[in-house]
């Protein structure tokens, strides 16, 4: 059997790793020629690079709009290089602002090209209006959530597969864990760090007691987060590092938590969780004009809640989350077995939804290789 020929392209860390164990799981079942654009997991697996990733690797909207060009020319760039040597099947993967433009231009000049996405892109929470768009141009959705292929067909966008989400298979626990501390997650972003810290610092001192506080700081904010939590009431304790989070998930009885992805490693490790969120100047914009303008069409802000379709777990937005009521909020699942019962209840729930058989890797693959012998007859 000849090697199969694939172009891959993703455009940021967490793209690369799951780029990653898509190859490996691709390798093992057969020959694979791999070009494109990734990070060092994926080089790791045999990728030839078009460009570095680091070339188009930007965090905030200031700096899209500086290398603006350069970055047109590295989607260009890396379409061409598709184009020029047409392989078997296009992978692109998260990072729709690069990889989409790339499978944009590349269908144009190769309309029977197959073109396979791995992540979908939110259209369950804004501008659903992409599904039915994305299918000019993708031929496959590999989904991460359970709820994403009927979002999928009922927006008449492509077909869809769900194949397991990462930080579910890596964080997923059968018990909830036995440890004592009030685990705080003030997110990994300067601005919600800001905005959060202050208000999550007076939640906790009156909800923990005589508790121990743990904060979990990603390892790039912990000078921020140290400066913000010398303000607090109570001194929490600061833990950063590469096991922090599993020390501290072990030693959380419940978390105070950002909203955003950790929620779902949360819900996966069992510990029982109040969310909240603090939006910044263009948020509440969007959230003023939601009623005559709805842009944010997601039923809540808290992962676990929309994988099992009810508002299970407490979530705050904006100046709905005073330290008064997300103490309230914590207080019951500290103390009350009753209440910290009915979200384990939840989690039951959510990991029936989540779970899969194999690994989400090897998912992608067994669909992608599923779906080009269909194509082939």
């Amino acid at each position: 059997m000849k090697p199969l020929k694939v172009a891959i392209f993703a455009g940021e860390v967490s793209g690369d790793h799951l780029a990653g164990a898509l190859m490996a799981a691709m390798n093992r079942a057969r020959g694979i020629r791999w070009r494109g654009v990734g990070g060092d997991t994926m080089l790791g697996e045999g990728l030839a690079p078009v460009f570095a990733m680091e070339a188009i690797e930007v965090n905030g909207f200031d700096a899209i709009v500086k290398r603006l060009p350069h970055l047109l020319a590295r989607i260009r760039e890396a379409a061409d290089a598709v184009i020029a040597d047409p392989p078997d099947v296009l992978v692109i993967v998260d990072a729709p602002e690069f990889t989409h433009r790339v499978a944009r231009r590349v269908r144009r000049a190769l309309p029977h090209l197959p073109i396979v996405d791995f992540v979908s892109p939110t259209v369950w929470a804004w501008r659903p209006g992409r599904a039915r768009a994305m299918r000019a141009y993708v031929d496959l959705v590999l989904a991460l959530f359970p709820f994403e292929p009927a979002v999928h067909a009922k927006l008449g966008g492509p077909a869809c597969v769900y194949v397991g989400h990462p930080l579910f298979e890596a964080m997923q626990r059968p018990a909830p864990p036995s440890g004592e501390a009030l685990l705080v997650l003030p997110g990994s972003r300067r601005g919600e760090i800001e905005r959060l810290m202050p208000v999550f610092g007076q939640a906790a001192a009156a909800a923990a007691g005589e508790r121990e506080i743990q904060v979990l700081a990603v390892p790039h904010r912990r000078a921020q987060i140290e400066a913000l939590a010398a303000d607090w009431p109570v001194a929490p304790r600061i833990v950063s590092g590469p096991n922090a989070k599993a020390e501290t998930f072990g030693a959380a009885r419940a978390a105070l938590a950002a909203s955003g992805t950790v929620t779902l490693e949360l819900a996966a490790a069992r510990v029982p969780m109040v969310v909240a969120y603090r939006l910044d100047g263009i948020g509440r914009l969007i959230k003023a004009l939601h009623p005559v303008l709805p842009i944010v069409k997601a039923p809540s802000m808290v992962l676990t809640n929309i994988v099992i379709g009810r508002n299970e777990i407490p979530a705050f937005l904006d100046d709905e989350g005073t330290p008064e009521a997300l103490a309230a909020a914590l207080r019951p699942l500290l103390a009350d077995e009753a209440a910290r019962m009915a979200q384990q209840a939840t989690f039951d729930a959510f990991h029936g939804a989540m779970a899969v058989d194999g690994s989400p890797g090897e998912n992608a693959a067994r669909a992608i290789l599923d779906f080009l012998a269909a194509r082939s007859g």
